[in-house]
């Protein structure tokens, strides 16, 4: 399709950026995405280059779904449950299904996919793995690659592949094949064995790190295996179209903890405790004063039922859904009076329903105009180690009121090391674009600086790739665009995403009249 309203509807993502695909194509099969990418890739060999990039919902907040190419749409008709398995724990589905509804199914057979994002109603499952999205449930439950047994994906020429961990026999099977995937398991065993210095340089101190490709765990637990470096690549090296994950028994209740904090230092201090547990909560969230404060003068009443009395400067939430949980939550609670007498401990659902509403409330901050002032996701996903955070909070505080925005919103996972901001922005604004690229120049550099990822939430897209040589150095990052060439020789697979978008050409496609279109289905969170 490439109607001049179809276009302009996928122009835009989650993000701030806007930029028109040639044409929009709803593959009904796998076959029919491998002659999508055939067709492109013959066009390459005769050296017109046509880009192909994929899409799910258009949740991205970092401009990966955008393409001046083709774009393969694939929640209209990629989106079947292909095999439910309940003796052996694991679901086969296709990569455009929804999150939200592959949980449904997944919950009357009182199983779940522990590892979700802040909207899984508005995620494919493929835009999760593309993604690496890590949420709430990350702390404990780990990524999405945890999760993932296996994989299909289409390759550059229109192969199809199956990627799940090999023994070393299978792994010289492959590279002795005289196919294109062949010639991939070639280029990347050489890259590996001859860059293992390079690539231990890409082991970050943080939880999650999905900045570049996931390098150092292919030859993890000695086997070989392209899962971690499919989870993140979001379609830069194969389109997935297919993947088999692991389930997990849903937990029938919960127990929350609700804690009120006064300072930084506190919070760090408790956050300090709780990472040295050895039994970790399935949630570790938080919420500033501000946030809150943002809420109520936007709606007097979202927060009535929520808040007895005004809070301190952090409300901290620690979940647990072990079925032996009782001697964690006396230990959490006596671990949480070290550091402040407000707390309290929640076992009714409809109790806890109340105050998760506080953590929720980013919801209502982000969906809600300032007149011409919105909340702009620029530097959402960012992250360092726990042990940092009060660290990346007072370095993030100085960079705000450097362009003058004091004591912004601010909400994130305590146990990931991955705090929100979402400050409140003009972009049709000459001097608020110029802000926007100055706090990501100081935020990014920070975050490198105390040792993080410049993406952990998420991958990098478009938004983050001039930042990407900063994040690891230029050996590493020269060492990642091969990896890139070994896949995609002809650059064919979403340009721009990772490499090759400069801050000049983001400046050309920031668009000024940003808003959430592609979320208001439902309210969106962070």
């Amino acid at each position: 399709m490439d109607s001049i309203d179809a276009r302009k509807y996928f122009a835009s993502d989650s993000s701030i950026l806007f930029q028109p695909p040639a044409l929009a194509i709803y593959p009904r099969s796998e076959n029919d995405i491998r002659k999508a990418i055939r067709f492109s890739w013959q066009l390459a060999e005769r050296g017109r280059l046509i880009p192909i990039s994929s899409r799910g919902l258009g949740s991205d907040i970092s401009g990966a779904a955008l393409t001046k190419g083709v774009l393969l749409v694939f929640s209209a008709h990629i989106n079947r449950i292909l095999e439910l398995d309940n003796k052996d724990d694991f679901i086969t589905v296709e990569a455009g299904i929804n999150f939200g509804k592959l949980q449904q199914t997944l919950n009357t057979h009182s199983k779940f996919i522990p590892t979700y994002p802040s909207n899984p109603d508005y995620a494919t499952i493929g835009g999760v793995i593309s993604n690496n999205t890590i949420g709430e449930k990350s702390f404990k439950y780990g990524s999405i690659a945890k999760q993932i047994k296996s994989m299909r994906i289409v390759l550059a020429n229109g192969e199809v592949i199956t990627v799940k961990k090999l023994s070393k026999r299978e792994l010289n099977k492959k590279i002795g094949l005289n196919t294109f995937e062949g010639e991939i398991y070639r280029g990347l065993n050489n890259l590996l064995e001859d860059n293992k210095e390079l690539i231990s340089k890409t082991k970050l101190d943080v939880e999650f790190n999905s900045a570049g490709y996931n390098l150092a765990d292919i030859t993890k637990d000695k086997g070989f295996d392209l899962t971690p470096l499919f989870v993140g690549s979001q379609s830069t090296l194969g389109i997935i179209t297919e993947v088999t994950l692991k389930t997990t028994p849903n937990p029938d209740d919960k127990t929350l903890l609700v804690a009120s904090l006064n300072d930084l230092n506190t919070l760090q201090g408790l956050v300090n405790e709780f990472m040295n547990m050895k039994n970790r909560p399935s949630s570790f969230e938080v919420v500033n004063k501000s946030l809150i404060d943002a809420v109520k003068n936007i709606n007097s009443n979202y927060l009535k039922d929520s808040l007895s009395k005004d809070p301190k400067e952090y409300t901290v939430f620690i979940e647990y859904d072990d079925t032996k949980r009782s001697k964690l939550v006396k230990r959490a609670k006596k671990t949480i009076l070290k550091f402040t007498e407000e707390v309290v401990v929640l076992k009714d659902p409809s109790e806890q329903e109340k105050y998760w509403k506080i953590r929720e409330a980013s919801s209502v901050y982000i969906g809600q105009n300032d007149g011409s002032l919105k909340a702009s996701p620029i530097i959402e996903d960012a992250g360092v180690s726990p042990y940092r955070l009060s660290d990346l909070v007072d370095g993030a505080q100085q960079i705000f009121d450097s362009v003058g925005i004091n004591n912004p919103p601010m909400w994130g996972h305590l146990g990931t090391g991955v705090m929100h901001f979402y400050p409140k922005l003009n972009l049709a604004s000459v001097g608020d674009k110029q802000k926007v690229f100055k706090i990501m120049d100081g935020y990014y550099k920070l975050i490198v600086s105390l040792g993080g990822s410049i993406s952990s939430e998420n991958s990098d897209g478009k938004l983050k790739a001039p930042y990407l040589e900063m994040q690891y150095g230029s050996e590493v990052y020269a060492l990642l665009k091969k990896v890139k060439e070994v896949f995609d020789p002809y650059s064919m697979f979403a340009p721009g995403v990772k490499f090759g978008t400069t801050k000049d050409e983001l400046k050309e496609i920031i668009k000024p009249e940003f808003a959430l279109y592609q979320q208001f289905n439902h309210l969106p969170r962070s």
